[in-house]
């Protein structure tokens, strides 16, 4: 299913699915390591996610966070603009659990799949979108009455990220230059024009992924996070908002 596009987000999602199709990223394939899982049980406490939840993972890619929220019992769908990297998703499923897979923008998810989810969530997806507050409009539609919407993304404000684009070989500046759109103050107000309610952030993560896939590492990051004084350079930030209730709340 495909609407009608400008001219600039054709350019934009064809430039997307080059970049994840037809580079070797080999950051964003399945390892299950404890800083991935970590990752995947921040975002799902923040959300609220529980076992047997429907969630939508909004930008899957290979499933390197699809694959864990199943393994939790999650009944995960994914969806992404590249095909090839859903392929991929299917040979590395070893989870014993089906996933259904979406190949198509989120603006053109289908009326069928309306009020199905109890969450839509994305890792690292968001500083990869062209409109923020279409895209938000449209998954606000996706969620039950009360459903919330969760993402991690870079915090701009961190030198890590940076650091890893310039030394990633296939990562590139002009795709994920969108991080510097991820702060709350430009975020909360494009949650809120979607018709999203009861925003919150909450920033998180100390080291870089060796670190924390060594042994105690996890531990020993969320005893350094905790400091004050570096709080708002941490290099993870979440963002999770509402839709309304049936109340109207």
């Amino acid at each position: 299913m495909s609407a009608t596009r400008p001219d600039d987000i054709v350019e934009h999602n064809t430039r997307q699915r080059t970049y994840f199709e037809e580079t070797d990223q080999r950051t964003l394939k399945p390892t299950g390591s404890p800083y991935l899982r970590r990752h995947t049980r921040v975002l799902t406490e923040f959300a609220g996610i529980k076992p047997r939840d429907t969630v939508l993972e909004v930008g899957c890619g290979a499933g390197r966070y699809t694959l864990l929220l199943a393994e939790m019992g999650v009944n995960v769908e994914g969806l992404d603009l590249a095909p090839k990297v859903l392929q991929q998703l299917r040979c590395f499923n070893d989870t014993g659990r089906e996933i259904p897979l979406h190949a198509f923008d989120i603006l053109d998810c289908p009326p069928s799949m309306d009020g199905k989810y109890d969450s839509v969530v994305g890792f690292f997806v968001l500083h990869h979108v062209h409109d923020l507050q279409a895209c938000f409009a449209r998954m606000a539609r996706l969620v039950k009455p009360g459903g919330t919407l969760c993402f991690i993304e870079p915090n701009p404000r961190s030198p890590l990220y940076y650091v890893q684009i310039s030394c990633t070989p296939g990562m590139k500046w002009s795709e994920e230059r969108g991080l510097l759109r991820m702060r709350p103050e430009i975020l909360e107000p494009q949650l809120a024009a979607a018709g999203l309610t009861r925003a919150a952030f909450k920033r998180f993560g100390f080291f870089p992924p060796f670190v924390t896939n060594r042994s105690g590492g996890t531990a020993l990051e969320s005893v350094f996070e905790k400091v004050p004084l570096w709080e708002r350079f941490l290099p993870f930030q979440m963002a999770r908002a509402e839709s309304f209730r049936a109340d109207g709340s």
